[in-house]
C-alpha cells in the first residue's frame, strides 16, 4: 500500500499511540564510539536508556551538513528517552563539526561526490547500531536532517532490510533510475518546507515520481512558511538566509516521526 500525506491532520497523528511512555525512571546513558572505514576513524554517539530491560528497536540519526554537532546528538538523546537505542552516526571522520558553510559545503561535498562512499558510510554507521547489545537487528530505522536526509534515502535507496527512513528538510535525491520496483525495502517519510529555497518544487515531484514508480511505501509533509533546517533551533543563527526554524513545523514533524516509527516497528 502507498501513501501520500500532502497536509496531516492533527486528530490523524494524535490518534497513535507512541512506542515507549517516558517516565521518571528514564536513566539516559550516552557514549562516542569509535569506527573505521577504508582508513577513516569516525567517532559516533550512542545514546540509550539503561532503565529498559531487553533488546529494543535502533535508530540511525545522520547529521546536516555541518557535521556530528550538538543538535544531532540531542535528537540521538531525543530518542533514546522514547525507548529506542540511538546511533549518530559521524559521516566526515574524526567526529568534524563547524559553523562555516564553506567549510561544510566542502566536507558534505567529498562524501557525496562518490556514491559509493556515500553509501557505504551510512551502512557503517547502521553496522555500528546492528551490533550494540541493547538493540533488536530485526527492528532498525534510520532518520537525518538536511545532508542527513539525503543520506538515509541513499541508503534506502540500496535495498537494505531495514524498516523505515524519515527525511527531514533533506535535499530529496532522486530515486535511481535503473531501481526496480519493490526494491526499496524500508517506509519513507520525508518532510519539507514550502519555503525552501534549496528544495525546489520540481525536486520534489521528482522525487514522489521516483518512489511512486518503484512502488515504494511513502509518505510526503509539507510545511508552510517552512525554510530548509526548520528543525534546527540555531538555524536563523548560522549565516544562511536560505535556513530558518520553524517551530510549528518542528513540533509537528516530531509527532510525526513518533507516530511513523510506533507503525513500522509494530509489524
Amino acid at each position: 500500500m502507498r501513501h501520500r500525506i500532502t497536509r496531516v491532520l492533527w486528530a490523524a497523528l494524535l490518534g497513535l499511540a507512541l512506542l515507549v511512555p517516558t517516565g521518571a525512571h528514564c536513566a539516559l546513558q550516552s557514549k562516542t564510539i569509535e569506527y573505521t572505514l577504508d582508513g577513516t576513524t569516525m567517532k559516533g554517539y550512542l545514546a540509550w536508556d539503561d532503565s529498559i530491560q531487553g533488546k529494543r528497536p535502533g535508530i540511525l540519526v545522520v547529521h546536516e551538513f555541518w557535521g556530528l554537532n550538538e543538535y544531532v546528538k540531542h535528537r540521538a538523546d531525543m530518542l533514546a528517552q522514547l525507548g529506542y537505542v540511538a546511533f549518530a552516526a559521524d559521516m566526515y571522520g574524526n567526529a568534524q563539526v563547524t559553523t562555516h558553510a564553506n567549510e561544510a559545503s566542502a566536507w558534505m561535498k567529498q562524501v557525496t561526490d562518490h556514491i559509493d562512499v556515500w553509501k557505504a558510510r551510512a551502512m557503517a554507521g547502521l553496522n555500528v547500531l546492528r551490533a550494540q547489545p541493547q538493540v533488536d537487528p530485526d527492528r532498525l530505522a534510520a532518520i537525518g536532517y538536511c545532508f542527513g536526509g539525503a543520506t538515509v534515502m541513499q541508503l534506502a535507496y540500496t535495498g537494505v532490510p531495514i524498516r523505515g527512513v524519515a527525511s527531514f528538510h533533506g535535499s530529496l535525491p532522486p530515486v535511481p533510475a535503473n531501481l526496480p520496483p519493490g526494491s526499496i525495502r524500508a517506509k519513507v517519510l520525508a518532510a519539507t518546507g514550502a519555503a525552501d529555497k534549496l528544495v525546489p518544487p520540481e525536486r520534489v515531484m521528482a522525487f514522489q515520481k521516483g518512489l511512486e514508480d518503484v512502488q515504494a511505501t511513502w509518505e510526503f509533509v509539507t510545511y508552510s512558511g517552512a525554510k530548509h533546517a526548520f528543525t534546527n533551533p540555531d538555524a536563523d543563527k548560522l549565516g544562511m538566509p536560505e535556513l530558518g526554524y520553524n517551530a510549528r513545523a518542528d513540533k509537528h514533524s516530531w509527532i510525526l516521526l513518533q507516530n511513523f516509527l510506533t507503525e513500522i516497528f509494530a509489524q
